[in-house]
C-alpha cells in the first residue's frame, strides 16, 4: 500500500487530517492507537515501518490474555504526521468521527529482519506505550487485508473504563473531543479561532504551565482590615492559558474545559498577548442575569442552550512577566484593560466597593449567592487558602460525594434519593439523603452513570446503624437492603438550609455535578 491511496480518499479542504505530502523522514520505531468512532467504534494500530505508518483497524481492541485473538483489518498506510492527529473527521468524509489518541509510544520488533517477516505475513513485537506494554503477533490470513492480533508472553491487566475512555494526548474523552478542539492553534503566521477567524499574531511565547487556583475560607462575619468585594459567582472555577499559538482551559483539578466551552475558547483566542494566565468562572447567566449552576448542569446534560460567559478576576501572568507577588489592585487593572475590548464572552469581575454591609444588603436583593472579600494589597497564594480571600454566602451551600441511591418510590422513576458524604481525612461519612432538584432526563442520566461505578458495601464509615436504629433522616436500617451502593468518585453541589445535630442535611437540594473537584477534596466547609 502507498500514501497515494490515503490521499485519494480525503478532501484536505475539508478535513483535518494531515496530506500525505507533509511525509517527514522516519524519527525511530514508533505506534500510535487511535480510538476511531466512525461507522462503527473500533482502534487504530499504526506502526512506524520505513518512512510511513502501516495501519490496521482492530474492531473488539487489544486482547489481553495469552493466546487470545482478535481481528485486525490492513487499511491504507498513513503519513508519520497522522501519529498526533486527534479530533473529528466532518461527516461525509471518509472515516467521519471523531479519533482519539488513545495510547502511544514505541515498539519493538522481536526479529532481526522486520521489514521481511512483516512481508510475509507475520510481525511478533513489544508495544512499550502509557496503556499498552507487552507482546503481541500479527498474523495474516488468506484474505491479505485480514489479520488476527494475538497476545503473546504473559497476561496483561485490561485497561480500566475511564482509561479507556481518556486521551494519553489530551486528557479528554471521546465526548469532549466530539464537541470541538480544546487547544486553539496558529497557522500561517496568523492566530486562527475555532470559528476560522484570523488576526495578527504577537512575538509568541511558550504555552505556560498550569497554577493551582487560589482558595477562599468561608466567614460567618465580615473581617476587620481593608477589604474590597466582589460577586461570588455559582458556577466552575476555571483557569485560562495562552501562549504562542496555543489556549487551554482547564478546571482547579486541571480536567479540560476547552471542548465543553467552545464560545470561551474563541474569545480567549482574540486576546492581543504573547502569553497569559486568568483566573475566572465559567458561568450559565439565567432571564435575569443571575448565574445559576443548575442551568449550567442543564448546558451539560444538553437540555438546555443558556449564555455562557467566563468572568475573570485576576491575572497571575502577562507577556512573560509573573504577577502573583503583585498586590492584587495592580493584577486587577492590567486584567481590565487586556479584556476592555474582549467578545463579550469574556467579561471582567470588577470590584463592587468596601462597604460590605450595604453590599451584602444589596445582593441579597437581588438574589446573589453571596460576596467574595479580597484584602486589599494580596498576593496570589497558588492552591492556598490563606484568609486574604474570603466567603459571605447567603445560603448554606457546598459539595458533596455520592455514595448511593435508593430505590425509587411512588411516581417517581430510575431511583429515588442520593446518599452523599463528605471526607473527614481519610474517612468517607454520611451526610443525608437528597431527593429534590432532579427532572426526568437527569434522574436517567445520574442512573447511567451510577451502573458503571457499582460496589457491594456501604462506602459510609458511620453506616450501617444497628438495627432498628435510624439511616439518616427518614430511613430505616431495614431500609438499607434496597439501597445501592456505588464508589464514592462523583462529586455534587448541594444547597440546604442547614446542618442538623446529628450532622445531617436539613431540606437539601440537588443543583448538579462537579466534575472540577476531586473527591478526596470534599470536606464539611465551617465558617471561621
Amino acid at each position: 500500500m502507498s500514501l497515494k491511496e490515503y490521499a485519494a480518499k480525503r478532501d484536505f479542504k475539508k478535513t483535518a487530517e494531515p496530506a500525505a505530502d507533509s511525509l517527514a523522514r522516519s524519527t525511530g520505531q514508533r505506534f500510535v492507537v487511535q480510538k476511531h468512532d466512525a461507522t462503527r467504534l473500533h482502534y487504530d494500530l499504526r506502526l512506524e515501518f520505513n518512512g510511513t505508518l502501516k495501519s490496521w483497524a482492530v474492531p473488539k481492541g487489544f486482547p489481553y490474555a495469552k493466546g487470545e485473538k482478535h481481528l485486525a483489518v490492513q487499511v491504507e498506510d498513513h503519513p508519520l504526521s497522522y501519529i498526533d492527529f486527534e479530533g473529528t473527521i466532518p461527516e461525509g468524509q471518509y472515516g467521519g468521527g471523531t479519533v482519539m489518541i488513545w495510547d502511544r509510544g514505541t515498539f519493538e520488533p522481536l526479529s532481526e529482519a522486520p521489514e521481511k517477516e512483516l512481508a510475509q505475513g507475520k510481525l511478533h513485537f513489544v508495544l512499550s506505550g502509557t496503556k499498552l506494554k507487552g507482546e503481541w503477533y500479527l498474523v495474516r490470513l488468506r484474505d491479505e487485508k485480514q489479520w488476527l492480533l494475538i497476545k503473546a508472553g504473559e497476561d496483561v491487566k485490561p485497561v480500566s473504563k475511564k482509561l479507556d475512555d481518556t486521551s494519553v494526548h489530551s486528557g479528554r474523552s471521546m465526548k469532549e473531543l466530539a464537541r470541538g478542539d480544546r487547544v486553539w492553534q496558529s497557522k500561517s503566521g496568523s492566530e486562527t479561532t475555532t470559528r476560522g477567524k484570523r488576526k495578527p499574531k504577537l512575538n509568541p511565547l511558550p504555552l505556560p504551565g498550569f497554577i493551582a487556583p487560589m482558595k477562599a475560607k468561608l466567614v460567618e462575619s465580615m473581617p476587620p482590615g481593608d477589604w474590597f468585594y466582589e460577586i461570588k459567582f455559582d458556577g466552575f472555577r476555571a483557569i485560562a492559558l495562552r501562549g504562542g499559538s496555543e489556549a487551554r482551559l482547564v478546571s482547579r483539578n486541571e480536567k479540560d474545559f476547552g471542548g465543553k466551552f467552545t464560545e470561551v475558547m474563541d474569545a480567549l483566542a482574540k486576546l492581543d498577548v504573547e502569553d497569559a494566565i486568568i483566573d475566572g468562572e465559567i458561568v450559565a447567566l439565567d432571564e435575569k442575569g443571575l448565574s445559576s449552576f443548575q442551568l449550567l448542569q442543564a448546558f451539560e446534560l444538553g437540555q438546555e442552550r443558556p449564555p455562557i460567559f467566563y468572568y475573570v478576576f485576576d491575572l497571575l501572568r502577562l507577556n512573560g512577566k509573573d504577577l502573583r507577588k503583585a498586590p492584587i489592585q495592580e493584577r486587577k487593572a492590567k486584567l481590565e484593560r487586556l479584556v476592555a475590548d474582549g467578545s463579550g464572552t469574556i467579561r471582567y469581575s470588577a470590584a463592587l466597593g468596601t462597604d460590605a454591609r450595604k453590599l451584602l444588603e444589596q445582593a441579597r436583593q437581588f438574589g446573589l449567592e453571596g460576596l467574595i472579600g479580597k484584602r486589599t494589597g494580596s498576593l496570589y497564594e497558588s492552591g492556598r487558602a490563606t484568609g486574604d480571600w474570603i466567603k459571605l454566602k447567603f445560603e448554606q451551600q457546598q459539595e458533596f460525594v455520592i455514595g448511593g441511591y435508593t430505590e425509587p418510590a411512588g411516581s417517581r422513576s430510575h431511583f429515588g434519593a442520593l446518599l452523599v458524604g463528605v471526607y473527614d481525612g481519610d474517612q468517607f461519612k454520611f451526610a443525608g439523603k437528597v431527593g429534590t432538584g432532579f427532572n426526568e432526563k437527569l434522574l436517567h442520566e445520574l442512573l447511567r452513570m451510577f451502573k458503571k461505578i457499582p460496589r457491594e458495601t456501604s462506602p459510609f464509615i458511620d453506616l450501617p446503624e444497628k438495627r432498628g436504629g435510624r439511616f439518616g433522616r427518614g430511613v430505616t436500617a431495614s431500609e438499607m437492603k434496597l439501597c445501592h451502593w456505588i464508589e464514592p468518585e462523583m462529586v455534587c453541589q448541594i444547597k440546604f438550609s442547614e446542618w442538623t445535630r446529628d450532622h445531617r442535611l436539613r431540606q437539601p437540594v440537588f443543583l448538579g455535578l462537579r466534575e472540577d473537584k476531586d473527591a478526596k477534596e470534599v470536606v464539611r466547609e465551617k465558617a471561621s
